[in-house]
């Protein structure tokens, strides 16, 4: 079998089929996306993305963060944009990359634009992340390397398939909507740290509606631009890989959630110093991590609240000071220019080790009297679903105050009604 045929054949699994491991998760990642979604409206790129669909007008097929209705393409860019804007939202670490905010939106646009069934949204958001995780896995770590940003290349091809399943495209039209994917597809890690960074989430769902909506209206494509001859793989990646239907567990249900509002790769540093130490009494203190990360949140003098969650040295000594880590409210550009955390970011030495995975972290804490302590973290240690659950309403209040736990609640209430009501819960009505 192909890998085409195996997405193919992942695309038009029934619902009845998908594991119920991976349908609670599907549930949990929906509260989660909205909840960073309704919360990234106080960013200034939620205000950019909703006056461009304002000036674009349009049929209102899909709801907005912030309320409103826009056509579904434009309704996929402007949500995924938004719900990546804090960048609180899970992460894939086998994927490389974040699929809620590039998957859901496209997923939900859709449905609401067809009148499909809430429950037939979660389900094609389980089947388009459990596809994009693997065609992330297909293109490998050397594209990301590379530079190319996972959300939004692999996650595009998420958002076509979960698009085109609750449009309803047949096998062949499925085939030509990905084959346009590999022509849409696209995204940058220079754009992180800007906003440009949520926008290739925003990109990525809105690339999905558009390709399902053009393959449905009778596009044609190349019969295979994913693996084919000069396709997405052989052009974006240096040692492309296959693709497999999942056979048991699905690698969806690996996803984790941020329960600290800065990049994911310093989220195992920071559980490994909370309560370790008190930052005034550390001389110096020595982090190795998965040399990838290197690249991505070692920002040795952040200028910015935002170039913050990008700083090994600043969230070492935040986590040490007892920072409240996990509000996004408190990156400002003000806590980029604190003393404190200035002076001590110059006793952090941050080494690469390849003995690592991307979800450890580990090191020394040498003291002022020169004695030293040890931490490590491992985020790929399970969390009990029960407690799970209760850290990401804790997270929602804690995003939104009381409407979060609206949020939570009006999402349990939604078996049986169609996508609209959904729509209504992400543009506020809970």
């Amino acid at each position: 079998m192909s890998g085409l045929d195996a997405l193919l054949d992942l695309a038009a699994l029934p619902e009845e089929n998908i594991p119920e491991p991976s349908r609670a998760i599907a549930h949990l990642s929906l509260m989660d996306w909205m909840a960073c979604g309704r919360a990234g409206l106080a960013e200034p790129v939620a205000d950019i993305l909703r006056e461009l669909a304002r000036a674009e007008g349009g049929t209102g097929e899909a709801a907005l963060f912030g309320g409103g209705r826009a056509p579904a393409r434009m309704a996929a860019l402007v949500n995924g944009t938004i719900s990546h804007a804090l960048d609180y939202d899970d992460t894939h670490f086998a994927h490389v990359g974040h699929l809620s905010v590039g998957i859901y939106p496209a997923a939900l646009a859709a449905g609401e634009a067809v009148g499909a069934k809430a429950g037939a949204v979660r389900a094609a958001f389980a089947v388009g992340a459990e596809a994009a995780i693997r065609v992330g896995l297909a293109l490998g770590r050397a594209h990301y390397e590379r530079g190319f940003h996972q959300t939004a290349t692999a996650g595009a091809f998420g958002a076509t398939i979960a698009a085109g399943r609750l449009m309803g495209l047949d096998r062949g039209r499925m085939r030509a909507a990905i084959g346009l994917c590999a022509t849409r597809a696209t995204g940058l890690r220079c754009q992180f740290g800007t906003m440009g960074k949520p926008y290739n989430a925003g990109v990525a769902a809105s690339a999905g509606v558009e390709c399902a909506q053009l393959a449905r209206a009778g596009m044609t494509a190349p019969d295979d631009g994913l693996f084919g001859q000069n396709g997405y793989l052989a052009t974006h990646s240096d040692a492309p890989g296959e693709i497999e239907a999942p056979r048991g567990a699905w690698l969806l249900d690996e996803v984790k959630y941020k329960l600290h509002a800065c990049c994911h790769g310093t989220h195992a540093m920071i559980e490994a110093l909370q309560g370790a130490a008190d930052m005034n009494e550390v001389r110096a203190l020595h982090l190795r991590t998965n040399p990838r990360w290197l690249t991505v949140c070692d920002i040795k003098a952040p200028r910015t609240g935002l170039e913050v969650k990008f700083s090994y040295a600043w969230l070492a000594g935040m986590a040490l000071r007892a920072d409240a880590t996990g509000s996004d409210r408190h990156y400002t550009d003000a806590l980029a220019a604190d003393p404190a955390l200035a002076d001590f970011a110059r006793r952090v030495r941050v080494e690469g080790d390849a003995r690592l995975t991307d979800m450890q972290a580990e090191g020394e804490i040498t003291f002022a009297d020169g004695s030293t302590r040890t931490f490590a973290h491992d985020l790929a240690a399970p969390i009990p679903a029960q407690m799970l659950a209760r850290s990401l309403r804790a997270k929602a209040a804690a995003l939104l105050g009381p409407p979060g736990e609206a949020l939570c609640d009006a999402l349990e209430r939604l078996e049986g009604k169609d996508a609209r009501a959904l729509g209504d819960v992400l543009g506020g009505a809970s």
